[in-house]
């Protein structure tokens, strides 16, 4: 997937993530003094390119994908010298057992003094996969946290990649309506069954 760069990007971190049977070699452009990002995306495979089975998605707001939105806990906040948005939280615990990170790293691009705090300018790089299909799906997200000196104000901004097959992305759809349908509980919420007589509450002492 060849790219048409201008001046907005001046750096590119390469990634080298496994995928069914070989890689996606997988860019981060951006730019060192703001938070402008974008992804490319180069297969490497020993045999041939998959095809219309995988899906290749960029979103430049985090909360329309929808891996994100079922997956995901994304922070905002904004204050005069503080300004984030869809920055990546956690895992929401229901389903820890369902994702597993594959990538965090993180690429300090500038050591920066700000009223005598120092700041980092920084490209954080986090990565995620669906335990049922390990190999055959990618989210990735990429986030930029760009030191404005003269404001004294860091921005906070993040971009995210996705790439599955048809499979894995149907699953990704389930979950999704899982999620909508039950909301935080899950449809696996314990019921409290009430006993309709107090002989029918099992106590320690009923116990041998």
């Amino acid at each position: 997937m060849s790219l048409t760069l201008g001046k907005l990007f001046d750096r590119n971190y390469v990634m080298r993530i496994p995928f069914l049977d070989g890689h996606y070699n997988i860019g981060a452009f951006f730019n060192k003094r703001s938070t402008n990002l974008l992804f490319s995306v180069e297969p490497d495979f020993n045999d041939k390119t998959p095809g219309s089975n995988v899906k290749i998605s960029m979103f430049k707001n985090l909360r329309s994908s929808k891996f994100c939105e079922t997956f995901l806990e994304l922070h905002n906040f904004r204050k005069s010298t503080l300004d984030i948005m869809n920055q990546f939280n956690d895992i929401k615990p229901d389903y820890t057992y369902e994702i597993s990170f594959i990538l965090n790293e993180s690429l300090k691009l500038s050591k920066i003094d700000v009223d005598g705090k120092i700041l980092y300018d920084t490209l954080n790089l986090y990565g995620f996969n669906m335990i049922s299909y390990d190999n055959q799906f990618i989210f990735i997200i990429a986030e930029r946290q760009n030191i404005l000196k003269k404001l004294g104000k860091k921005i906070v901004r993040t971009t995210g990649i996705q790439i599955g097959t048809s499979a894995a992305i149907d699953l990704l759809d389930d979950f999704n309506r899982e999620s909508k349908q039950y909301g935080k509980e899950g449809p696996f919420k314990p019921k409290t069954i009430i006993p309709s007589n107090e002989k029918d509450i099992i106590t320690l002492d009923d116990i041998d």
